[in-house]
């Protein structure tokens, strides 16, 4: 698949709304580009996202950090280097200008939507019981840790009736290591007066299978929360597809 090395952003992007009725740049596109624009977003528009492959998807995204260029070659150069969607939005800015063609309008569209999609998912699950939701916790697990391509440990605190009452980043690391501290995650527990916690951690590797730090951590997180008379409920780790229960693998 051929694609042109350099492509060009907008400096106006943020100095003029897509949205207002004079389309100047819309009219210098070629009209084989408008059609396509056109015929995609009527796509999207009467069938939603699921009928749509990953980088038509974001061609959608990047039409209006690109508004005068196909933006085509665009998505395929990013599906090429990252692999899905979801690793494109997630991918951090410094990787994400090593690909021909993204700059700052590019970098800002993806982090607006991977930040969307965070919250979204987010306000399903914050200050609603977990047992009620907790496809709904998998979900928001799954969107905002399993593209990571470094470790990040969250905890989620929650109060006495089991209502997530918050949830924090506690460290990030690297590809297959991140530093966590027993301690420090009860004094927060006891912060926030939560009376159960669940921790959660992502594998970038995509295999959520625990290693026998992930094991032995767990067991010290548990202990420190014991002593306190905090409980944890479960250790989640997620992988690219798939996550594993502590709870449910008998490792709690």
């Amino acid at each position: 698949m051929s694609m042109p090395r350099h492509f060009s952003e907008m400096p106006s992007l943020f100095d003029q709304d897509e949205a207002r009725p004079v389309a100047a740049s819309d009219r210098r596109l070629p009209s084989y580009i408008k059609d396509h624009r056109k015929r995609l977003r009527a796509r999207f528009m009467q069938g939603g996202a699921d009928p749509l492959p990953d980088y038509e998807l974001l061609e959608l995204v990047l039409f209006r950090a690109i508004p005068r260029q196909d933006a085509k070659p665009l998505a395929y150069a990013l599906m090429e280097r990252f692999g899905d969607f979801g690793r494109v939005l997630s991918a951090p800015p410094a990787r994400l200008s090593e690909v021909a063609g993204v700059g700052d309008a590019v970098i800002t569209e993806l982090k607006i939507v991977e930040a969307s999609a965070q919250r979204l998912a987010r306000s399903r699950v914050i200050q609603q019981p977990v047992i009620s939701s907790w496809n709904s916790l998998i979900d928001y697990c799954h969107t905002t840790m399993a593209h990571r391509d470094t470790e990040q440990f969250r905890v989620l605190f929650l109060d006495r009736k089991n209502v997530l009452i918050a949830d924090e980043a506690q460290a990030r690391g690297t590809v297959d290591h991140v530093p966590v501290y027993p301690r420090e995650v009860v004094k927060r527990a006891l912060e926030l007066n939560a009376s159960a916690i669940i921790l959660v951690h992502n594998h970038p590797s995509g295999d959520p299978t625990p290693s026998q730090a992930d094991i032995t951590v767990t067991g010290q997180i548990r202990d420190a929360a014991d002593a306190l008379d905090i409980q944890l409920h479960d250790h989640l780790i997620v992988g690219k597809e798939a996550e594993i229960s502590f709870r449910s693998e008998g490792y709690l």
